[in-house]
């Protein structure tokens, strides 16, 4: 028997409407219809040419949005097999070929990896609180002018090296869109 599988829809670009599936797992829980619609209003609708990050990856909802409308290429890392065979799935039924899927830790991908992305989606599960220990390692992965967009469950403090363009709250979701500023 196959484990219970949740939904969620694209909300813009070539495959508005269509239904992404993952496995429904304690620590997997989507960024919401209303806070992706938010997030790509702030980045602009149209990603064309742009390369992105997708760290914790979980249900693709970003990536595969991001993808959707018109991302260059998305790399989706996530650690866990089931959502990996998910992701593969999804992008499968997509023909998403600009969607590459990496099994691996998020701080090992970081460690070993040497690209550079326009955009960075950083929403690791909530109960590991891993945000600040993932913002250090971000800077050699952004091209000029890159944007991280981070989401917590908890409202959290930036260094200097970090400007804040948006920010906001839904429930009890904090999300920030930022820029790393160099100061060297």
């Amino acid at each position: 028997m196959s484990p219970p599988r949740g939904k969620i829809r694209i909300i813009g670009g070539q495959w508005r409407s269509r239904l992404l599936t993952f496995p429904e797992r304690p620590d997997l829980r989507p960024t919401a219809n209303r806070i992706r619609e938010t997030v790509f209003n702030w980045l602009g609708q149209d990603l064309s040419d742009l390369t992105c990050l997708d760290l914790f990856a979980g249900s693709g909802a970003l990536g595969f949005e991001a993808a959707s409308r018109g991302a260059a290429s998305v790399v989706m890392v996530d650690i866990d097999a089931r959502n990996v065979q998910a992701l593969r799935e999804n992008k499968e039924k997509l023909q998403a070929g600009h969607v590459e899927l990496v099994t691996v830790d998020a701080f090992k991908f970081l460690n070993s990896d040497t690209r550079t992305f326009d955009v960075i989606f950083l929403d690791p599960p909530y109960r590991t609180e891993l945000t600040d220990q993932i913002m250090p390692l971000l800077p050699p992965h952004l091209k000029q002018n890159g944007l991280v967009y981070a989401e917590a469950n908890r409202d959290w403090v930036m260094d200097q090296q970090w400007r804040i363009f948006r920010s906001a709250k839904a429930g009890t979701v904090h999300y920030k869109l930022m820029e790393y500023v160099n100061h060297g």
